[in-house]
């Protein structure tokens, strides 16, 4: 999952870990913002609202939109409030409820 990306790596050189989003294996930058690092590597979206499956990715990259959710070891997290570790397994979150954050 590498398309053509605007977001560019700062240290390309730095020392990568082997994460998997959905069905892609991807290298990401270790100790790197997870939200940015998955920009980088094209990753979008990052999941879909429940209610009207609208696309949804990092907005506000500090934790207050929620719309950067993505779900870790069956966990539904902030990418952009975590930091890129080996072996991360990360989904889209399931669809669940009524509202539409």
């Amino acid at each position: 999952m590498k398309p053509v990306s605007p977001f560019r790596e700062i240290t390309p050189k730095g020392n990568h870990v082997a994460v998997r989003f959905e069905a892609a294996d991807l290298m990401l930058p270790r100790g790197e913002n997870l939200a940015g690092a998955l920009l980088v590597a094209g990753v979008m979206p990052f999941r879909h609202t429940p209610v009207s499956g609208a696309p949804r990715g990092p907005f506000c990259m500090m934790g207050a939109c929620f719309d950067c959710l993505v779900e870790i070891d069956g966990v539904t997290r902030q990418a952009c409030m975590l930091q890129v570790t080996d072996g991360m397994e990360i989904t889209m979150p399931a669809a669940r409820g009524t509202d539409d954050a």
